[in-house]
Protein backbone atom coordinates (compact mmCIF):
# COMPACT_ATOMS: atom_id res chain seq x y z
CA UNK A 1 0.00 0.00 0.00
CA UNK A 2 1.48 3.36 -1.03
CA UNK A 3 2.13 5.64 1.80
CA UNK A 4 0.57 8.64 0.87
CA UNK A 5 2.55 10.75 3.51
CA UNK A 6 5.94 9.92 1.81
CA UNK A 7 4.64 10.62 -1.57
CA UNK A 8 3.41 14.04 -0.65
CA UNK A 9 6.77 14.99 0.74
CA UNK A 10 8.56 13.19 -1.55
CA UNK A 11 6.68 15.24 -4.70
CA UNK A 12 6.94 18.57 -2.52
CA UNK A 13 10.48 18.10 -2.42
CA UNK A 14 10.92 17.31 -5.83
CA UNK A 15 8.80 20.26 -6.99
CA UNK A 16 11.04 22.49 -4.10
CA UNK A 17 13.93 20.95 -6.19
CA UNK A 18 12.90 21.85 -9.55
CA UNK A 19 11.66 25.74 -8.52
CA UNK A 20 15.06 25.90 -7.04
CA UNK A 21 16.73 24.73 -10.05
CA UNK A 22 14.72 26.94 -12.42
CA UNK A 23 15.27 30.42 -10.25
CA UNK A 24 19.12 29.39 -10.34
CA UNK A 25 19.17 29.21 -14.19
CA UNK A 26 16.74 32.24 -14.26
CA UNK A 27 19.57 34.40 -12.27
CA UNK A 28 22.40 32.82 -14.30
CA UNK A 29 20.41 34.64 -17.31
CA UNK A 30 20.10 37.82 -15.50
CA UNK A 31 23.89 37.32 -14.53
CA UNK A 32 25.48 37.09 -17.86
CA UNK A 33 22.83 39.55 -19.23
CA UNK A 34 24.41 42.32 -17.41
CA UNK A 35 27.85 40.62 -17.78
CA UNK A 36 26.99 41.61 -21.70
CA UNK A 37 26.15 44.93 -20.88
CA UNK A 38 28.79 45.55 -18.73
CA UNK A 39 31.16 44.52 -21.10
CA UNK A 40 30.02 45.68 -24.22
CA UNK A 41 26.70 48.05 -23.90
CA UNK A 42 23.14 47.69 -24.03
CA UNK A 43 23.04 46.50 -27.61
CA UNK A 44 23.01 42.60 -26.69
CA UNK A 45 21.07 39.89 -28.28
CA UNK A 46 19.44 36.86 -26.38
CA UNK A 47 21.72 34.81 -28.34
CA UNK A 48 24.75 36.55 -26.71
CA UNK A 49 23.17 36.28 -23.79
CA UNK A 50 22.60 32.26 -24.07
CA UNK A 51 26.09 32.18 -24.75
CA UNK A 52 27.59 33.83 -21.99
CA UNK A 53 25.38 31.91 -19.62
CA UNK A 54 26.41 28.96 -21.52
CA UNK A 55 22.94 27.31 -22.56
CA UNK A 56 21.09 27.20 -25.40
CA UNK A 57 19.23 30.19 -26.69
CA UNK A 58 15.71 28.34 -26.73
CA UNK A 59 16.56 27.92 -23.05
CA UNK A 60 16.91 31.22 -22.51
CA UNK A 61 13.21 31.78 -23.33
CA UNK A 62 11.78 29.37 -20.96
CA UNK A 63 12.82 31.80 -18.21
CA UNK A 64 12.00 35.24 -20.96
CA UNK A 65 9.50 35.16 -22.45
CA UNK A 66 11.13 38.49 -24.61
CA UNK A 67 13.94 40.52 -24.50
CA UNK A 68 12.12 42.84 -23.11
CA UNK A 69 11.29 40.92 -20.05
CA UNK A 70 14.30 40.00 -19.50
CA UNK A 71 15.81 44.02 -19.96
CA UNK A 72 12.92 44.72 -17.47
CA UNK A 73 14.60 42.08 -14.75
CA UNK A 74 18.54 43.47 -15.87
CA UNK A 75 16.86 47.21 -14.66
CA UNK A 76 15.33 46.00 -11.58
CA UNK A 77 18.82 44.18 -10.53
CA UNK A 78 20.68 47.42 -11.43
CA UNK A 79 18.30 49.76 -9.84
CA UNK A 80 18.55 47.14 -6.22
CA UNK A 81 23.03 47.73 -7.10
CA UNK A 82 22.49 51.27 -7.04
CA UNK A 83 19.82 51.16 -4.11
CA UNK A 84 22.22 49.25 -1.98
CA UNK A 85 24.91 51.77 -2.96
CA UNK A 86 22.79 55.26 -1.95
CA UNK A 87 20.80 54.17 1.27
CA UNK A 88 23.66 54.13 3.71
CA UNK A 89 23.37 57.63 2.58
CA UNK A 90 19.85 58.31 3.14
CA UNK A 91 19.99 58.95 7.12
CA UNK A 92 22.88 61.47 7.77
CA UNK A 93 22.88 64.96 9.66
CA UNK A 94 24.14 67.49 7.90
CA UNK A 95 23.32 70.87 6.05
CA UNK A 96 21.57 71.03 2.63
CA UNK A 97 24.90 70.74 0.90
CA UNK A 98 26.17 68.12 2.66
CA UNK A 99 22.76 65.54 2.73
CA UNK A 100 22.54 65.88 -0.87
CA UNK A 101 26.29 65.79 -1.95
CA UNK A 102 25.94 62.54 0.63
CA UNK A 103 24.02 60.60 -1.84
CA UNK A 104 24.82 62.17 -5.43
CA UNK A 105 28.80 61.42 -5.05
CA UNK A 106 27.96 57.06 -4.33
CA UNK A 107 25.59 57.17 -6.73
CA UNK A 108 28.05 59.02 -9.46
CA UNK A 109 30.59 56.34 -7.95
CA UNK A 110 28.89 53.31 -8.75
CA UNK A 111 27.72 54.75 -12.20
CA UNK A 112 31.41 55.57 -12.70
CA UNK A 113 32.20 51.75 -11.43
CA UNK A 114 29.47 50.87 -14.20
CA UNK A 115 28.82 53.02 -16.90
CA UNK A 116 27.17 50.56 -19.39
CA UNK A 117 24.96 49.55 -16.87
CA UNK A 118 24.06 52.99 -15.49
CA UNK A 119 23.08 53.94 -19.41
CA UNK A 120 20.97 50.96 -19.64
CA UNK A 121 19.11 51.56 -16.55
CA UNK A 122 18.61 55.09 -17.56
CA UNK A 123 17.48 54.55 -21.02
CA UNK A 124 15.08 51.93 -19.50
CA UNK A 125 13.18 54.73 -18.00
CA UNK A 126 11.94 56.10 -20.82
CA UNK A 127 10.59 52.31 -22.19
CA UNK A 128 7.26 51.36 -22.04
CA UNK A 129 8.08 48.20 -20.74
CA UNK A 130 9.62 49.75 -17.51
CA UNK A 131 7.31 52.94 -17.54
CA UNK A 132 4.23 49.82 -17.03
CA UNK A 133 5.71 48.12 -14.21
CA UNK A 134 8.13 50.72 -12.98
CA UNK A 135 10.56 48.40 -10.78
CA UNK A 136 13.39 49.51 -9.45
CA UNK A 137 13.14 53.25 -9.73
CA UNK A 138 9.86 52.88 -8.19
CA UNK A 139 11.88 51.57 -5.10
CA UNK A 140 14.65 54.22 -5.54
CA UNK A 141 12.50 56.86 -5.58
CA UNK A 142 9.68 55.74 -3.01
CA UNK A 143 13.01 55.66 -0.17
CA UNK A 144 13.94 59.30 -1.54
CA UNK A 145 10.73 60.19 -0.47
CA UNK A 146 10.94 58.59 2.52
CA UNK A 147 14.26 60.04 3.91
CA UNK A 148 13.06 63.63 2.63
CA UNK A 149 9.96 63.28 4.42
CA UNK A 150 11.99 62.14 7.53
CA UNK A 151 13.98 65.16 7.39
CA UNK A 152 11.01 67.21 7.03
CA UNK A 153 9.08 65.99 9.87
CA UNK A 154 11.51 68.58 12.11
CA UNK A 155 10.55 71.38 10.35
CA UNK A 156 7.60 73.47 10.40
CA UNK A 157 6.44 72.39 7.22
CA UNK A 158 3.61 69.67 6.95
CA UNK A 159 3.83 68.74 3.26
CA UNK A 160 4.56 65.58 2.34
CA UNK A 161 7.63 65.76 -0.58
CA UNK A 162 6.85 66.73 -3.88
CA UNK A 163 7.09 63.83 -5.90
CA UNK A 164 7.54 65.42 -9.24
CA UNK A 165 10.42 67.49 -8.00
CA UNK A 166 11.83 64.69 -7.07
CA UNK A 167 11.28 62.90 -10.21
CA UNK A 168 12.64 65.77 -12.22
CA UNK A 169 16.06 66.01 -10.03
CA UNK A 170 16.79 62.35 -10.22
CA UNK A 171 16.43 62.70 -14.13
CA UNK A 172 18.92 65.53 -14.14
CA UNK A 173 20.98 63.51 -12.75
CA UNK A 174 20.92 60.81 -14.64
CA UNK A 175 21.24 62.90 -17.47
CA UNK A 176 24.46 65.06 -16.55
CA UNK A 177 26.03 61.52 -15.56
CA UNK A 178 25.56 60.20 -18.95
CA UNK A 179 26.89 63.66 -20.42
CA UNK A 180 30.09 63.13 -18.11
CA UNK A 181 30.21 59.84 -19.96
CA UNK A 182 30.67 61.18 -23.07
CA UNK A 183 32.61 64.24 -22.64
CA UNK A 184 34.08 64.20 -19.45
CA UNK A 185 34.75 67.88 -19.51
CA UNK A 186 34.94 67.28 -15.44
CA UNK A 187 36.64 65.31 -13.47
CA UNK A 188 34.41 62.82 -10.98
CA UNK A 189 34.44 65.35 -7.80
CA UNK A 190 33.88 67.97 -9.77
CA UNK A 191 30.78 66.10 -11.20
CA UNK A 192 29.37 65.75 -8.11
CA UNK A 193 29.89 69.26 -6.63
CA UNK A 194 28.18 70.80 -9.74
CA UNK A 195 25.17 68.40 -9.06
CA UNK A 196 25.24 68.98 -5.37
CA UNK A 197 24.55 72.67 -6.19
CA UNK A 198 22.42 72.31 -8.60
CA UNK A 199 19.86 69.87 -6.91
CA UNK A 200 20.35 71.57 -3.87
CA UNK A 201 19.27 75.02 -5.35
CA UNK A 202 16.02 73.56 -6.98
CA UNK A 203 15.19 71.76 -3.72
CA UNK A 204 15.60 74.72 -1.37
CA UNK A 205 14.18 76.94 -3.95
CA UNK A 206 10.65 74.23 -3.96
CA UNK A 207 10.76 74.53 0.52
CA UNK A 208 10.73 78.34 0.07
CA UNK A 209 7.53 78.22 -2.26
CA UNK A 210 6.14 75.80 0.44
CA UNK A 211 7.30 78.70 3.18
CA UNK A 212 10.04 77.26 4.15
CA UNK A 213 13.21 79.33 3.95
CA UNK A 214 16.37 77.10 4.04
CA UNK A 215 19.71 78.73 5.46
CA UNK A 216 22.87 77.42 3.79
CA UNK A 217 23.83 76.63 7.50
CA UNK A 218 20.86 75.19 8.39
CA UNK A 219 21.61 71.32 9.84
CA UNK A 220 18.80 68.47 9.35
CA UNK A 221 18.78 65.52 11.29
CA UNK A 222 16.46 62.54 9.74
CA UNK A 223 13.63 61.60 12.01
CA UNK A 224 11.87 58.54 12.81
CA UNK A 225 8.49 58.05 12.31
Amino acid sequence: MVDVAKWVDSTARRRSAKEAHGDGRRDLVVQAAVAAIEEGGADIGMGQVAERAGIPRPNVYRHFASKEQLDAEVARYAATELIDRVRPHFRRTGTPAEIVGGLIAPCVAWAAEHPHLFRFLAAQQQTKALHRARLGRTRLLSEVVDAARSYLRATPLSADPPEGVLVGVMGMVDASIIWWFDHHDETQDELVARLTRQVTAVLTDTLAQYGLVVPDDMVFRPQQD
